[in-house]
């Protein structure tokens, strides 16, 4: 029999490691877990509230400062607090009040490290629960990355699947006082091997061999950990599931009649293990129920689900890690790491479908689990989202950034075969674009891109991987590594050469997303009649079909006028890449164009030939208006800053120069009528699946009536009949 003294320390040693109560690190100071919660908030403000003992509590505003609300934002992952407040401003919490008393210098790491009268001692009550307001801006690189929820717990491959990428079998082991061990598994159950498999980024468990594994333990050293624990299987991380009673232990730290626990997992499609690449390529089902937009991350991004044929969000109230759970696991990822709200990942478009999602946590989809259909009041400012574990790939194994300023820029440099021994060298740059980056950044974990350079003279790389290894190199945007990406075989072909054009980039942790107004084009599509000698200054920009070289000046176009009204719903702010000193002057409109294409405007016949088109050169990116509460930063008055602010719009109004397609030589019919918004990726966006839109148009020779306008990726693959391309991620002009 385990002594109770021992068998308490074994509890304690286990609740301390998995359940973070009196954890303690290596300085002694108690692990502790922070959230915000409470009522009429947003995602960076709310009640402080602390995970410990297994229990969360809050913190009592008594000698509370900017000083202790700047270590609370900091730890959340906020650059910064703006402000607190006392007297329970976002409600009052329940049960315990960990903290009171709590005093900070600033430069905490955690507020377990502040001052405080010790957890649990307390003289308040919860209208002093004290709330933080933190800067919206995230700290670089926070909660990021190939992490795991509970690091001293592992899944130990044998030596027959230790090559496997991913590992997803073997023993499972836990760290305890400085050495690996095993679990007994008389007690062990398969809902508990499914939050394991979770918390390792498999949406599922599977079952294994048996028999090979115990002539596998036979030969092992055994040294058990004496506990049991018991998980219902909806629980996204083994610090939830609840302990178990102690397993007796007999002779030399035995199991009894069980063995070593063995997890065996399920991997989703886009990590099941193949055998020329090692795992197979980014895949896209027929047609999902649920998907992820807006993620600088693998496995992260705004909800969206799909109903009655159009997609659309779903509102954060009571979104918790439970329905986050239930997504990743739907799209073959593990369980959530975090449940994101207030638009955390941006701002969706269209419905909002869902509101009030209620899972178990077994639900094959989210669009299973019980929820109000009801979103009166929900707006896309309330935008759930969600933050998924993914398999250790090892994707950042393979490739690196060297030379630049930061570890988010320099020289791209990948791991390459040559003549049987792995070798880094670097990247062709030809024909190397923002997709191209996108892959690298994400690949990386280090966000978007917010830049990719064809040349990279100015980044000192290792000169021992100056040598080209890889080149034409073409990316769809969707991939999850570079070599995923079309690109030469064995043979390289760079005509430049490396050297100082070798493929660079630069990443950030937060991009614009540009969203055109469907309804507004619909609302002022019209068609005007324009002699040719009012329109001499855009004839000289190009904004009228080659017909008109030949026309005289006493002669009529026909244009099709309309508005347009582009949105910013992203995290960052959209600015033109070049330089105010490299925009070009164009004397006849006597106005600097910051991006020389800025949109596409294309009229297309129904078998996807262009019958008219029209460009839009970006002579002035500005604030026209912005959302309550927001201030406009972007004018171009004076030769002003260019840009839309986050939740700000550009309107384009219908009655500007070169706003229009010319459509003087175009025969009556059914057409597409298509604008592309930044078409050429020059700036960098989270989301280019959202930059086209599609309207069906007739034209009689005299009138013409423009209807049905859809946002790209905004309809079920059945709209793909409708509007040809319209789902389409690529643009045409690559």
């Amino acid at each position: 029999m385990v002594h109770p003294a021992a068998a308490h320390c074994v509890l304690t040693a286990f609740l301390c490691m998995w359940v973070l109560c009196n954890a303690q690190s290596n300085s002694g100071t108690p692990v502790i877990q922070l959230r915000l919660a409470g009522e009429n908030r947003k995602h960076h403000e709310g009640r402080v509230e602390v995970f410990y003992n297994g229990v969360w509590g809050t913190v009592c505003d008594d000698d509370f400062s900017i000083y202790a609300a700047q270590v609370v934002c900091r730890e959340l992952g906020f650059v910064d607090a703006e402000s607190w407040s006392p007297s329970a401003k976002y409600g009052r919490g329940e049960g315990q009040i960990w903290l009171d008393n709590v005093y900070c210098a600033g430069g905490e790491k955690s507020l377990a490290q502040c001052g405080s009268n010790g957890f649990g001692v307390s003289d308040c009550k919860h209208s002093e629960d004290v709330g933080v307001v933190c800067n919206q801006k995230r700290i670089a690189g926070f909660n990021e990355g190939e992490h795991h929820p509970v690091e001293d717990v592992r899944i130990r491959a044998t030596y027959a699947h230790r090559k496997r990428v991913p590992i997803t079998e073997g023993f499972l082991e836990v760290k305890d006082g400085g050495k690996w061990r095993q679990i007994c598994n008389e007690e062990w159950t398969e809902m508990n091997s499914r939050v394991i498999c979770g918390m390792y980024g498999f949406p599922g468990e599977k079952r294994f061999n048996v028999k090979s594994y115990k002539l596998l333990a036979k030969r092992r050293k055994k040294n058990y950990w004496g506990f049991s624990v018991n998980c219902t299987g909806n629980e996204a991380n083994l610090a939830t599931c609840k302990l178990g009673r102690a397993i007796e232990l007999k002779g030399n730290s035995t199991c009894g009649k069980g063995m070593p626990v063995v997890v065996s997992c399920v991997p989703g499609r886009a990590f099941a293990p193949s055998v020329s690449t090692g795992f197979r390529k980014a895949y896209r089902l027929e047609q999902p129920l649920v998907r992820l937009r807006g993620g600088a991350m693998i496995g992260e991004g705004r909800v969206e689900v799909l109903k009655n044929g159009v997609w659309g969000t779903v509102c954060d109230d009571n979104w918790n890690i439970r329905a986050a759970t239930v997504v990743c696991r739907e799209l073959g990822f593990g369980s959530a790491k975090e449940a994101l709200t207030g638009a955390r990942l941006g701002q969706g478009i269209g419905p909002v479908h869902m509101n009030e999602v209620e899972c178990s946590g077994f639900e094959k989809s989210l669009t299973e689990c019980h929820f109000n259909r009801d979103s009166l009041g929900c707006s896309h400012e309330e935008d759930a989202a969600v933050r998924c574990n993914i398999p250790a790939m090892g994707f950042h194994n393979r490739l690196r950034l060297n030379g630049g300023r930061n570890p988010y820029e320099g020289r791209v440099e990948v791991l390459a075969e040559r003549n049987g021994s792995l070798v880094w060298g670097t990247v062709c740059s030809d024909s190397w674009g923002t997709m191209e980056a996108m892959v690298v950044c994400r690949q990386l974990g280090l966000g978007f891109a917010s830049h990719a350079f064809q040349e990279t003279w100015y980044w000192q790389g290792d000169s021992s991987a100056d040598a080209v290894v890889m080149s034409g190199v073409r990316c769809s945007g969707t991939e999850l590594t570079l070599d995923q990406c079309l690109h030469h075989g064995k043979y390289v072909h760079c005509p430049r050469g490396g050297g100082r054009f070798a493929a660079g980039v630069s990443c950030t942790q937060t991009a614009p997303d540009l969203v055109l107004s469907a309804q507004v084009v619909e609302q002022t599509t019209y068609l005007e009649d324009r002699p040719m000698y009012a329109l001499q200054c855009a004839h000289e920009e190009n904004c009228l079909s080659s017909s008109a070289n030949k026309a005289d000046a006493s002669s009529y176009r026909r244009l099709l006028r309309f508005s347009s009204q582009i949105h910013n719903n992203g995290q960052s702010d959209f600015r033109p890449r070049a330089a105010p000193h490299s925009w070009v002057w164009h004397e006849c409109h006597r106005h600097y164009h910051s991006m020389e294409v800025f949109t596409h405007y294309d009229l297309i016949s129904l078998n996807g030939t262009k019958v008219a088109e029209g460009h839009k050169a970006s002579f002035c990116l500005e604030d026209t208006h912005c959302d309550d509460g927001i201030q406009k930063r972007y004018e171009c008055a004076n030769f002003g800053a260019q840009g839309i602010t986050v939740g700000c719009w550009d309107t384009y109004r219908h009655d500007i120069d070169c706003q229009w397609i010319d459509i003087t030589d175009v025969k009556p019919g059914d057409y597409i009528f298509q604008v592309v918004i930044n078409p050429n990726y020059e700036v960098a966006e989270s989301d280019y699946t959202n930059n086209i839109l599609k309207c069906r148009s007739r034209y009689d020779g005299q009138r013409i009536w423009t209807y049905n306008c859809r946002i790209g990726g905004s309809v079920s693959s059945e709209a793909e009949e409708t509007f040809p391309g319209l789902l389409t991620n690529q643009l045409s002009h690559r």
